[in-house]
């Protein structure tokens, strides 16, 4: 007995046909000149929807799908078409530059559904995403833990929609401001595509999603960013701002080809998270009195030392705003600028026509009397900076060492004469960020034979005794699960550990002999300012933090 699978037979040629009509469209593109887009995989904007009537669009075969901006993306399939070439220059006329594309029949069946999803979809315009108030009070009442974040993005793949893509953003967005998340991190995997935040410096995993969600979201977002949609073997960098109550949050997008697709992180600039003054950093008040005397001097370099993410940059943020004055110029050359920060001039390198040293030696002709310098990466931009803080500028910038007193081998390495050292430094500070307990959920008790060890080790160091807390013997936990205030998590919030060691007789005498950092380390220790060990073990007596968080951030083992 025959059976005909005449409904199997069916499926398989409608595949086939699609497949051979989505190859065609590639090998046209090519005799064309013009990119080819498959719209399937493609995450189409409603707002360069939008620019083109639907009629117009069906008669034309084409569709406007992405918008950044000034610049729209057309897909067409015959961009020779003279009504192709209408809706360009109609599009040019409205002040748009317009890029073709090359698509297929199939691709465009599935923009023109889109356009009845037009008022579902959110507003995106000018690489601007923009969150409606009401939207986002909502998303923001329902958030209220991680899981609340994983269960309404799976809510929103399931909806049946185009503008899937659209909510599940929403959903990412919204979770990460709420949970005040610095970063969101997509990794695909080979069976799915892992999302995670991170949370006070530490990632933590919200929930795993399909490849075909990702790639459609992964476009979204490409298009959001101004990036490149066709490429995907090479690293891309874009920016975008989420629209919130009228105030723009910026969004860096990083891209990197990865094992089984690109691999994304979205970097969240809130502008919140910057402005801290420099009262609530963390320094105790005599060093913070003692730097706050340094950042007024009228020359002199201010140095900030740590790894990335160890908050240098808003530290130095923290002075340039404590030192703002309407009678000074501050310059700043950044890579990037971050935040914006009123009353001051800031500049962005470029790695090929303004690089740090010659921004810094182009600033100087500015006539400044405040220069920030967001890093010294080599030698001409120690140089420059060297002798700018030794013409009467006051120079801030960073270095990236382990500790304080690394700082002065490393300068003395990029060909900066010891005895130069001692006239142009004024202060080296070096930090690291740990995570605070949360103060509805903190648990005390009695540290253990082992910590008691380590707290010992480090209060014997500490010179200034004034600092000590009188219990010594207590120490603080995160709770296990947390609590709703710190979003089960224990923790919240970051604060800072410092170090410092200023210029003084004792230092300018074994600069001069070409000294470790050990031998550093023991001269400015006379100075009586903690090492970041000491300082964080006095914040952990305090319950500011925890000893476990303490021994991620430093090594403990100070044996002294």
């Amino acid at each position: 007995m025959v059976i005909f699978a005449d409904a199997e037979q069916e499926k398989r040629l409608d595949f086939l046909r699609k497949r051979e009509e989505e190859e065609l469209a590639q090998v046209l593109s090519q005799k064309y000149g013009v990119e080819y887009v498959d719209l399937s995989l493609v995450a189409v904007n409603t707002e360069a929807l939008k620019l083109i009537p639907e009629a117009e669009a069906r008669a034309a075969e084409a569709a406007a799908f992405g918008r950044v901006g000034k610049r729209v993306s057309l897909a067409a399939r015959a961009p020779e078409n003279p009504k192709v070439k209408g809706l360009v220059q109609k599009l040019t006329d409205m002040g748009y530059e317009v890029t073709l594309f090359m698509t297929s029949q199939e691709s465009l069946k599935r923009a023109y559904q889109r356009y009845a999803d037009l008022s579902f979809a959110t507003e995106t315009k000018a690489g601007v995403f923009e969150l409606s108030n009401q939207e986002l009070e909502e998303l923001l009442t329902k958030v209220k833990g991680l899981k609340d974040i994983g269960a309404l993005i799976n809510e929103a793949i399931e909806l049946k929609r185009a503008y899937r893509i659209t909510r599940i953003l929403e959903v990412i967005l919204a979770g990460g401001l709420s949970t005040s998340a610095s970063d969101i991190h997509f990794e695909p995997g080979e069976k799915d595509v892992r999302l995670r935040y991170r949370l006070d410096g530490v990632l933590i995993d919200v929930l795993t999603f399909d490849h075909e969600t990702y790639k459609l979201t992964l476009s979204r977002l490409k298009l959001l960013s101004g990036l490149k949609l066709n490429v995907e073997g090479e690293a891309q960098d874009g920016r975008f701002s989420i629209k919130i109550k009228g105030a723009e949050i910026e969004l860096r997008t990083s891209i990197l080809p990865g094992n089984y697709a690109e691999t994304l992180v979205l970097r969240i600039l809130n502008p919140e998270s910057i402005g801290v003054p420099l009262e609530k950093l963390g320094f105790e008040e005599k060093l913070r009195l003692r730097i706050e005397k340094e950042i007024v001097k009228p020359n002199g370099m201010v140095l900030t030392t740590g790894p990335t993410g160890s908050g240098k940059t808003t530290t130095l943020y923290a002075f340039l705003r404590k030192v703002n004055s309407p009678g000074s110029k501050i310059i700043t050359i950044e890579d990037p600028i971050e935040y914006h920060l009123q009353g001051i001039v800031q500049t962005q390198i470029d790695k090929k026509s303004y690089t740090f040293a010659s921004g810094l030696r182009s600033a100087l002709r500015q006539d400044p009397d405040i220069i920030m310098v967001g890093e010294i990466r080599d030698a001409e931009v120690a140089s420059t900076a060297i002798n700018a803080a030794l013409t009467g500028h006051l120079v801030f910038s960073t270095l990236h060492t382990n500790d304080a007193a690394g700082s002065f081998p490393r300068l003395i390495d990029l060909g900066i004469d010891e005895k130069v050292l001692s006239s142009s430094v004024n202060a080296v500070l070096a930090q690291r960020l740990v995570r605070t307990l949360c103060r509805a959920c903190k648990k005390e008790r009695m540290a253990t034979a082992q910590e008691l060890a380590i707290i010992d080790r480090a209060l014997k160091g500490i010179t200034d005794r004034a600092l000590v807390p009188e219990k010594q013997n207590m120490v603080y936990d995160a709770a296990e699960g947390g609590c709703p205030e710190c979003h089960g998590r224990g923790y919240k919030g970051r604060i800072g550990i410092f170090e410092a060691i200023f210029m003084d007789q004792k230092i300018e005498e074994i600069l001069r002999t070409k000294p470790s950092e050990r031998e550093i380390a023991a001269a400015a220790k006379m100075q009586g300012i903690p090492t970041m060990q000491e300082d964080g073990v006095l914040k952990v007596l305090r319950g500011i933090t925890s000893l476990e968080e303490l021994g991620r951030v430093v090594d403990l083992d100070i044996a002294n």
